[in-house]
């Protein structure tokens, strides 16, 4: 079974990029083998359609399941048209993620949980670099990572590209959710959170070994 995951990096050992349509790597892992491809993600500056264009890429790879944490509803209506198997929500080490999913950690997501055109725009963050001027990314705690023009408004200035998830500064509100819709954006959110809490005490758990 061929599964896509949304990366910082080309190894296993990077962190999963929050984003999906403009994350900057997809690694695409056999999950019985271990055997990995590392594909940049050309759609991470496009202006417009990236979750589109990256969701047309990995169709085309043969992919059976994404993993990323969060996907937005153009790039799912591509994804699950092609019958593949969407779960939102995932974060921490590509290598982790993947023996999480074999075990049956996560549950298929059922729809977009982010709205349309997330992750552009300036990201404001609360705890790292502000994003800065030109492409820099904030990191913090909101919802989403903002990549693009604008100065940050964070401390500080500067070209960051940290990981954290700053909040989108010039999108159009989503449109309202059903009652559903909304649970399952909230279930989402929460096991981003746990997830991000269970890494965090296990690296404190780790440096306190050393």
């Amino acid at each position: 079974m061929k599964i896509a995951i949304s990366a910082t990096g080309p190894s296993m050992d990077a962190e999963i990029d929050p984003r999906f349509g403009r994350c900057q790597h997809f690694i695409i892992v056999d999950s019985e083998t271990m055997e990995f491809e590392a594909v940049d993600n050309a759609s991470a500056a496009a202006a417009g359609g990236a979750g589109i264009s990256a969701a047309q890429m990995i169709v085309e790879k043969g992919t059976e399941v994404v993993l990323t944490g969060n996907c937005g509803p153009n790039a799912y209506g591509v994804l699950s048209s092609a019958n593949i198997e969407i779960i939102t929500g995932v974060s921490g080490k590509i290598k982790d993620a993947i023996e999480r999913y074999k075990a049956g950690a996560y549950q298929a997501t059922q729809q977009a949980n982010v709205p349309d055109h997330y992750g552009t725009g300036s990201g404001t963050g609360t705890g790292g670099a502000a994003p800065g001027m030109g492409g820099g990314m904030g990191r913090g705690m909101g919802r989403g990572m903002g990549m693009g023009g604008g100065r940050g408004m964070g401390k500080g200035r500067g070209m960051g590209m940290g990981m954290g998830q700053g909040m989108p500064a010039s999108v159009n509100p989503p449109a309202p959710q059903s009652p559903d819709q909304e649970i399952q954006t909230l279930k989402a959110q929460s096991q981003t959170i746990a997830q991000q809490l269970s890494d965090i005490q296990r690296r404190i758990e780790e440096l306190e070994k050393k």
